[in-house]
């Protein structure tokens, strides 16, 4: 099993390029599940119903969030209706929508992903570490293949996940920094870990914001209206390669396509 994960796609920009390699990616690597962090496509900031949509459209499967999950208002009344949208499982009781899904691949193949947000540097919801033992023994028995999405800014934090994790699920990854590390390794126990993904979207920018915007609030400490940049955008993802009885991952491969690679890509599909 092959299961393509696309980190935080940003703005038009990180929707355009995804719409250009997800269906190249999923006929070359034989990919049977796409999974992306959808937090950041709209405009930057949240996502809307409309957008969602959009994206599953592209052949994303499931999509995960993070912080940004309610900048949009009116993702309130979209997300308790569409169950392919995930919020952090560890989000207080009550609150909209759902951290963990669980379905079938393209090849029929039960698999589950959860989304758990960090709390250092990061709003002080529930427990992650504990969440997500809870998210993971409820879908134990559906599923042997089990995705993480820790959306987290602290590498410790994350480094310490993977070590939570391991043995537990098939793969551990980071989102939410929007910078690729280089540290994707297989744990001792079988569980794939990476500490972020990074950033589907404008490259010629500061984590996707608009330079000027962004260097001037750390130039002058003055607030500044941030938007989405433009330009050149990158698709920054990772594959992982899972064995379906055990539930163990086999490989994790790190992709980051600038334009002009996804161009040709596509152009061979």
């Amino acid at each position: 099993m092959r299961i393509l994960f696309i980190g935080d796609i940003f703005g038009k920009p990180g929707r355009d390029i995804a719409h250009r390699a997800i269906p190249a990616l999923v006929a070359q690597r034989e990919i049977d599940l796409v999974v992306a962090n959808v937090e950041n496509s709209a405009a930057g900031f949240g996502v809307t119903g409309d957008i969602a949509e959009t994206i599953l459209k592209y052949g994303v499967d499931v999509m995960t969030s993070g912080n940004h999950i309610w900048d949009k208002k009116e993702v309130l009344d979209y997300i308790p209706r569409q169950p392919r949208l995930l919020r952090p499982a560890n989000f207080p009781a009550g609150t909209p929508g759902r951290g963990t899904w669980v379905g079938k691949t393209r090849t029929g193949e039960p698999v589950a992903v959860v989304n758990i947000m960090g709390r250092v540097f990061m709003a002080p919801l529930d427990d992650p570490f504990a969440v997500v033992l809870r998210e993971i023994e409820a879908v134990r028995g559906k599923a042997r293949v089990i995705l993480v999405d820790f959306h987290a800014e602290a590498t410790s934090e994350k480094v310490a996940m993977g070590w939570h994790l391991d043995g537990r699920v098939t793969a551990i990854f980071g989102t939410h920094t929007h910078v690729q590390t280089a540290d994707e390794r297989l744990l001792p126990k079988g569980t794939a870990y990476l500490t972020d993904v990074g950033m589907t979207g404008p490259y010629d920018s500061i984590i996707g914001v608009t330079v000027e915007a962004a260097l001037g609030r750390f130039v002058t400490g003055m607030p500044a209206r941030f938007e989405s940049a433009s330009g050149p955008a990158r698709l920054n993802a990772i594959i992982i390669t899972a064995d379906p009885a055990s539930g163990r991952a086999l490989g994790i491969e790190r992709l980051n396509l600038s334009l002009q690679e996804v161009t040709a890509l596509a152009a061979h599909g």
